[in-house]
């Protein structure tokens, strides 16, 4: 139990930005950084699904995470680039305004999401680091697309 103890003490974890807030994710759920690039749009898609795009032949659908966050639709420019992600067993691009740095914290250094009335907030956000006079908060892959991962599951 030790062993499994010391390696979830640390954290490497990618920030980005959405507007003038700070997020961060698990480095080893991604798979690669692009440049934003046109989406296809497909019809009767919930509002932050911007499309598809095509990546080396495979159809790779594109979320506006700050749609899917609740603060608003990107305006993607020159600046914003897509992460792909592994969401489950799926591959999926985030749509951010851009990435800012590779982090490394301590499991304990991660602060709870506070209760603000609202679920929406837990479901979303892991918790909140607080790093060097920023609050950054850890997104919850895993609630991203959660009827996708729970069929899978079944």
């Amino acid at each position: 139990m030790s062993d499994g103890e010391f390696l979830n003490d640390a954290l490497e974890l990618i920030s980005f930005r959405i507007g003038d807030q700070e997020f961060c994710l698990d480095i080893m759920a991604v798979r690669e950084i692009r440049g934003w690039t046109v989406a296809t749009p497909l019809p009767h898609s919930p509002p932050y699904v911007r499309g598809v795009i095509n990546l080396r032949g495979a159809v790779l659908p594109i979320l506006d995470l700050k749609a899917r966050l609740g603060l608003g639709v990107a305006e993607p420019s020159a600046r914003s680039v897509i992460i792909v992600v592994h969401i489950g067993k799926r591959l999926v691009g985030l749509l951010v305004d851009g990435v800012s740095e590779i982090l490394a914290a301590e499991r304990a250094s991660v602060q709870p999401t506070p209760n603000v009335g609202c679920d929406s907030v837990g479901q979303f956000v892991r918790g909140i680091i607080a790093m060097e006079g920023r609050m950054i908060s850890w997104i919850a892959l895993d609630e991203i697309l959660p009827d996708e991962t729970d069929a899978e599951a079944a």
